[in-house]
């Protein structure tokens, strides 16, 4: 899972954002969607851990492992309930600083065949899994909403859960906007001052959580809710990033992992430069399948052939960085970045490939309105100018923190080869990512290079042949440095595999997830 810097976000994880059906793109562009745990509650039940829940790794956390959560209705209409959860900033110092986590959950539907909590994780880094979780109706069938609690909580430094700030909402407006593959000295200036001013920001504007927002510390914190939620062992569903999320928590408590499900892989073996690559080709897959079915169409604004219609949009995004297209908003153009951020949102799901035709047809017509407002759910950008979470600014310090790999503006050019082979499309915009950790300030204090998850029991890995911002060959892989790692394929279109119309996953993943049947190792769908 993709993911970051202002081309790392786009970049090395993009699609780590959000993994499958977080949340659905109306909601994104209307601003619908989940309930954050800054909403009031009233006092409810608490949940109470079972015997052998709290055993802590470590006597300075018992009091963290020995927590009960006081569940109490969120603001608003519906089932969710909300609370929050207490854990250290840093590890090393259980008696030093804490912070609260954002927890929402979804009762099970049918109490009398309830078997327990289902944790789960949209992706990102830096998506909310409180929002994840409300919309679990929408995300999750109905025979794990029935047997489950859903439970979301929004990792530390996202969401509700202290969240990180870098930039103010315009300053965000226009670091999203800049040119994301400079072809001047100046471009390239403008791309670096602009990394160094966010990193300069993230400390300046955050507190000490800054420097411990890594993917470790948050799989550590996924333990002390497992045993505030009662279970003995975490049955957990990740998505996008949420595969690396996952992958690294069985990795440190192999003994505390139940039934686990990763979808749309993350390699978690590969370093900055070979997920960049990796992703560059996901998308220019993931683009060619969307033009290749939109040109049977008459009605396609592409034409009627693969490649005429592939360099009809190549012309159009770069035409975008010498004269960006009006959008009827004045001080908004849309600009070669903000192009490339609504081109690839749709490709997330093929059922929002229509967005995407309706986007190319305004846009070849002068008019860039649509492919803003999809640049804009991408971001989590309002139409009031505000931002609906912190996922754009998450990703990049969680991503940089875990690895803190780059090159110098200089090196890029040796690197385009390669990445305009592998995506003549989006090549260079990738290429150019490779610079997106330059600049950051601070430091991990723990991560975790080598993950197996060594004494785990089973767990299934989904991978779908054309996912764009997870590709297919990292679920294979990721199936295979897990020790326990049972693979399943789906193949088709769009990120991520389980609820995206494929009886065969969605079965498979239900009788794991419900009745704990091991799926066949290999199973294709």
């Amino acid at each position: 899972m993709n993911r970051s810097t202002r081309l790392i976000a786009i970049v090395v994880v993009l699609a780590l954002v959000g993994g499958g059906a977080a949340v659905t793109l109306v909601a994104a562009l209307t601003g619908a969607g989940g309930m954050g745990g800054s909403s009031s509650f009233t006092p409810a039940p608490t949940t109470r851990p079972q015997p052998g829940a709290t055993t802590a790794p470590d006597p300075a956390l018992e009091r963290f492992y020995n927590q009960s959560i006081a569940w109490g209705d969120c603001t608003g209409d519906g089932p969710a309930e909300c609370a929050a959860l207490t854990v250290p900033v840093d590890y090393r110092d259980p008696s030093g600083a804490v912070i609260k986590l954002n927890l929402l959950r979804i009762p099970a539907s049918d109490p009398s065949e309830r078997i327990g909590s289902l944790v789960v994780n949209p992706g990102g880094p830096g998506a909310p899994g409180t929002q994840y979780a409300a919309q679990a109706e929408q995300v999750f069938r109905k025979p794990l909403l029935q047997h489950f609690d859903i439970v979301g909580f929004d990792p530390r430094g996202t969401g509700d859960s202290d969240p990180v700030e870098c930039l103010t909402p315009s300053q965000l407006d226009a670091f999203l906007a800049t040119d994301p593959d400079p072809d001047t000295p100046s471009e390239s200036q403008e791309l670096t001052d602009g990394l160094a001013a966010f990193y300069r920001g993230c400390v300046q504007r955050s507190d000490q959580l800054i420097g411990h927002v890594t993917t470790v510390e948050t799989a550590r914190d996924m333990d002390v809710l497992r045993a505030a939620l009662g279970e003995t062992r975490l049955t957990y569903f990740g998505a996008s990033y949420g595969t690396k999320l996952g992958a690294t928590y069985a990795d440190l408590f192999p003994e505390n992992v139940g039934r686990f499900v990763l979808d749309g892989a993350v390699d978690v073996s590969l370093d900055f430069r070979q997920l960049a690559l990796g992703q560059a080709r996901g998308f220019e897959t993931a683009l060619r399948a969307y033009v290749a079915d939109c040109v049977q169409s008459a009605s396609c604004p592409l034409g009627d052939d693969v490649e005429g219609g592939l360099a009809k949009i190549t012309d159009l995004v770069d035409s975008t960085d010498s004269k960006p297209l009006p959008t009827g908003q004045q001080d908004r153009p849309l600009t070669e970045a903000l192009a490339f951020y609504g081109l690839v949102t749709p490709l997330y799901n093929r059922d929002y490939w229509p967005y995407l035709t309706q986007a190319l047809a305004a846009a070849f017509k002068g008019d860039g309105s649509v492919l803003l407002a999809l640049a804009d759910a991408y971001a989590s950008r309002l139409p009031d100018g505000t931002y609906a979470d912190n996922s754009a600014q998450a990703i990049y310090a969680i991503n940089c923190l875990d690895d803190p790999s780059s090159i110098s503006p200089a090196q890029v050019p040796a690197e385009l080869p390669a990445f305009e082979k592998a995506s003549p499309t989006f090549g260079k915009v990738f290429a150019w990512g490779l610079v997106g950790c330059r600049g950051i300030q601070v430091k991990a204090t723990e991560t975790d290079d080598s993950v197996t998850a060594a004494g785990a029991p089973p767990i299934v890995v989904i991978g779908t042949t054309r996912d764009p911002a997870t590709p297919y060959a990292w679920a294979v892989a990721l199936a295979k440095q897990l020790k326990s790692g049972v693979l399943i394929t789906r193949d088709g279109d769009g990120h991520t595999g389980y609820n995206s119309g494929n009886q065969c996953v969605d079965e498979a993943v239900e009788a794991y997830l419900v009745d704990d049947t091991v799926p066949e190792d290999g199973l294709r769908c």
